[in-house]
């Protein structure tokens, strides 16, 4: 393993990768053929896989896994936990034209801390994904997510709530509480 130094922290770097930020979280990697563009920040602890390209000031927080094709555009943020499947793709503009561009055009995207979002997923920008939602694989996401929701399909809609541990909650009907069948926690969700 090849370790470099960055704001002072150490982190690993696949030979073939391209880096070019040096805000990169102590405990990082970053694998074959990743493109990490100046001004992004990583982390600490992440798993950046392979052929993963990280465009200008997108912000990744620590503890995130991004798996094998995934490009993270300008305007996405990932706070900390998340876990992005293979080949899942993000947006940032809502009105795409290869004759005009400019900074205006980019629109924001939120994926809050311990979501999930399935393989080959597709999310348009402009949403927010709250905390510990997660989106099946395939599925094409135009709104936000609300924290604990689980959405699928295409378009995505919601087919209910999972757990911290990922598992689908069951809800109590006398109250707004929902308990988790696998691990035993109870989530309240307000409706």
């Amino acid at each position: 393993m090849t370790e470099l130094q960055g704001e002072s922290n150490s982190y690993y770097v696949h030979p073939t990768a391209i880096v070019e930020s040096l805000a990169i979280g102590e405990g990082t990697k970053i694998w074959h053929f990743a493109h990490v563009r100046h001004g992004s920040k990583i982390g600490k602890n992440c798993n950046i896989g392979k052929s993963v390209y990280i465009d200008i000031d997108a912000e990744i927080g620590s503890n995130v896994k991004i798996q094998n094709f995934v490009s993270i555009y300008r305007g996405v943020v990932i706070e900390d936990d998340v876990f992005v499947g293979p080949s899942a793709t993000f947006t940032n503009d809502l009105y795409p034209r290869a004759f005009i561009w400019d900074e205006s055009h980019v629109s924001a995207t939120r994926i809050c801390r311990g979501a999930s979002i399935g393989a080959n997923a597709t999310l348009v920008c402009g949403i927010t994904v709250g905390e510990y939602a997660m989106i099946g694989a395939g599925s094409v996401v135009a709104k936000d997510v609300p924290p604990f929701g689980l959405v699928l399909g295409n378009p995505a809609h919601q087919k209910g709530y999972v757990c911290y541990c990922g598992h689908r909650l069951k809800r109590d009907v006398t109250t707004s509480v929902y308990k988790c069948p696998n691990c035993g926690k109870s989530v309240e969700i307000y409706v």
